[in-house]
């Protein structure tokens, strides 16, 4: 059966400004590792038959230098207002199961770490944009508005190859404490969309 979500999408990770992953993925990282933290604020959708609008779902990743190389660890808190069908049919969508973008990257991933319910709050404040999962995870971006920009328009990735879109807003860290399935580290940079779309 068929598959749609709609909604807004921020992340961090542990790269220096901008992320070298998120221009390629066959890139090498800032550092020997890349990780990070892929949060999805979902507005409207379902999922064979199953209404999803209202749910958050946050993938936490980390990867080698090179993400292309594989191996990658994987992480996925689910909302704890979901109901166990609305968890089971996420999970499907958001480890590739049910194909989509997540599918793309399934084969990258090497060992999944875990599925835990969590409360995820997502907040949006013009160019401010967090995320915070219980105890594990605190973060905020902020996208960044360059230098001369008069309208205060931040500045887009266009074309990038990413499960979120090919259009993303770049942002950068302004608070970051992360620490979930054994995965830490604080972020740096960033990236946020105020409107992805999936369906398969």
């Amino acid at each position: 059966m068929a598959w749609s979500l709609r909604g807004n999408y921020v992340e961090t990770c542990s790269c220096e400004l901008m992320c070298p992953c998120n221009l390629s993925f066959d890139h090498g990282a800032t550092y020997d590792f890349c990780r990070a933290t892929l949060a999805f604020e979902i507005r409207e959708g379902e999922i064979e038959g199953t209404a999803i609008g209202g749910l958050n779902i946050v993938a936490i990743i980390d990867t080698p230098k090179v993400m292309t190389d594989g191996n990658w660890k994987l992480g996925v808190f689910v909302d704890e207002r979901a109901s166990d069908e609305q968890s089971d049919k996420l999970v499907q969508v958001f480890t590739g199961q049910l194909g989509g973008p997540m599918a793309g990257l399934a084969p990258l991933v090497g060992e999944v770490l875990g599925v835990e319910r969590a409360p995820i709050e997502v907040l949006h404040d013009g160019l401010r944009h967090s995320v915070r999962i219980g105890d594990a995870v605190d973060f905020e971006v902020e996208d960044i508005v360059p230098f001369g920009v008069t309208t205060g328009e931040p500045v887009r990735f266009d074309g990038m190859f990413h499960p979120a879109g090919s259009d993303l807003t770049m942002a950068e860290a302004t608070r970051s404490q992360i620490n979930g399935f054994g995965i830490q580290y604080e972020g740096k940079t960033g990236l946020s969309k105020s409107e992805f779309a999936w369906a398969a």
